[in-house]
């Protein structure tokens, strides 16, 4: 059931009356439901113990997604609230029907993913940070996209897994010595706007084959991030790579850069789950 106190929330700030509700899946993190109003349906969810920005750091990465009216279907978001008292924060947002998508349907999903990340910026990073998954993520804006990858993705994240035992302090020097090569291993790339946390279980299509982007964790970033990200458990269909291509061709030898790339959203499962992440992390960094 929701929260007596968000139902109120909802009624007395946002005029919205739930005549129905029902719970779906809302990941790992969050409690959500499915809510029947006299407004229309909507999809909310809510996390007691989440920070106090967490869903207002959310909802502003849907919105930066949405502004780029360039790339694929974003929720709108409805509502949104920090903790109050004894309210619980949560998200309030378009309910979307699931479709199942097709070859075609994911191809046009690459085409749109590279429109997205025509969406430049001056800088790497991002004027505020947000989260990816429940963990923080700092976004203090660089120059140079090999800087900010070392300080704001690897070290941060390198520095929690450390110091909570999950990795050893040992590592380090394997990762020092990867850094001096990433000029070698990298290529040069503009700052585009990126989901962030582009797996599977973040996006969707809708009932006409439409690819709709979730829980982002946004930034300006390098593009062979979310490509990368892609990878990581198992890949997404050919047709959505070839979509991507067909707009933005990807320099030579990106399958030998996505393991770097990963190393972040690896070091994330690290300090969220431990287990074979760990050793999957530290047999790949000590071939450095």
């Amino acid at each position: 059931m929701i929260p007596k106190s968000i139902r109120e929330a909802l009624e007395d700030q946002f005029n919205i009356d739930i005549t129905l509700e029902n719970s779906v899946s809302g990941g790992s993190i969050n409690q959500a439901h499915k809510l029947e109003t006299n407004q229309g349906t909507f999809f909310l969810k809510w996390n007691q113990s989440a920070p106090d920005n967490f869903f207002e750091a959310e909802a502003k990465g849907l919105e930066l997604l949405k502004s780029a009216d360039s790339g694929p279907r974003i929720p709108s978001v409805i509502a949104w609230q920090k903790p109050v008292a004894e309210t619980p924060g949560f998200l309030l947002l378009e309910f979307i029907h699931e479709g199942a998508g097709n070859s075609s349907d994911s191809f046009h999903f690459g085409e749109k993913l590279a429109t997205l990340h025509s969406t430049r910026s001056e800088k790497f990073g991002l004027t505020y940070d947000n989260y990816i998954g429940s963990l923080p993520q700092q976004n203090k804006p660089y120059d140079d996209w090999n800087t900010f990858f070392v300080e704001k993705r690897i070290n941060p994240q390198l520095k929690m897994a450390i110091d909570s035992g999950k990795l050893s302090q040992g590592i380090l020097a394997n990762w020092k010595r990867l850094i001096h090569r990433l000029d070698d291993l990298l290529p040069p790339a503009k700052p585009c706007l990126v989901h962030g946390d582009l797996w599977g279980g973040n996006y969707l299509f809708d009932e006409n084959g439409n690819a709709v982007l979730i829980d982002p964790a946004v930034y300006y970033g390098h593009p062979e991030m979310d490509l990368a990200f892609s990878k990581m458990f198992g890949g997404f269909s050919n047709s959505f790579y070839d979509g991507y291509e067909s707009v933005n061709p990807l320099p030579k030898n990106f399958s030998e850069r996505v393991p770097v790339y990963n190393m972040y959203p690896l070091l994330v499962h690290v300090n969220l789950f431990s287990g074979h992440y760990t050793s999957q992390f530290e047999q790949f960094i000590r071939t450095f």
